[in-house]
């Protein structure tokens, strides 16, 4: 039985991932990146990675991490390769690999989408009071100040509002969350 590789799982769980085969290396992705600077590899250098077979290396890089989904590299990308939804997708292998708890995106996202969950919208107060008293309480007390100053200027509220209809929202997330699954478990197999 033949391993499949880390390539071969990216494009099969990313849409439009087998455009990721026609990458000419051109560095457009990593010339656009507003963030790039603070990647450990540049977009083209881990897909050059991807295709060395360098598993390990990939996943546990910080590139995907720093990615902030504005999508200049996907815009900009003359192969139309999903680069963005690449980095989504590397994510999550990272997190289901066990290689990412040295991320701080994964407790931020965990956060937002509890705010998310219960108010239908976020709640900035709630999500960084939350994520910094949880995982940089110093960090929580040394930002106490511009917090303070963005309720000031009615920039920041302390209480959180909920859409009129979250229980739609619900349904909306529940079923995307059910196609997920169906696409992802094409034989509807459960265990």
């Amino acid at each position: 039985m033949t391993e499949v590789t880390l390539l071969e799982e990216v494009v099969a769980d990313t849409p439009h991932g087998d455009r990721l085969r026609g990458c000419m290396q051109c560095g457009s992705c990593g010339g656009s990146c507003p963030n790039g600077a603070e990647m450990d590899h540049t977009p083209r250098a881990l897909f050059a990675m991807l295709f060395a077979g360098q598993r390990d290396e990939v996943l546990s890089s910080n590139t995907m991490w720093q990615c902030v989904s504005c999508y200049s590299c996907t815009t900009r990308c003359p192969r139309e390769i999903p680069i963005t939804d690449l980095m989504y997708t590397l994510k999550r292998m990272a997190v289901g690999a066990g290689v990412a708890r040295h991320s701080d995106a994964i407790a931020l996202a965990r956060v937002f989408t509890n705010m998310v969950e219960r108010y239908g919208r976020s709640f900035e107060f709630g999500i960084a009071t939350r994520y910094l008293l949880l995982h940089h309480p110093v960090a929580a007390l040394k930002n106490a100040g511009l917090g303070l100053k963005m309720y000031g200027h009615g920039r920041m509220s302390l209480r959180p509002t909920r859409i009129e209809s979250l229980d739609e929202l619900h349904a909306i997330v529940d079923e995307a969350r059910t196609i997920e699954f169906a696409e992802r478990n094409p034989g509807g197999v459960t265990w």
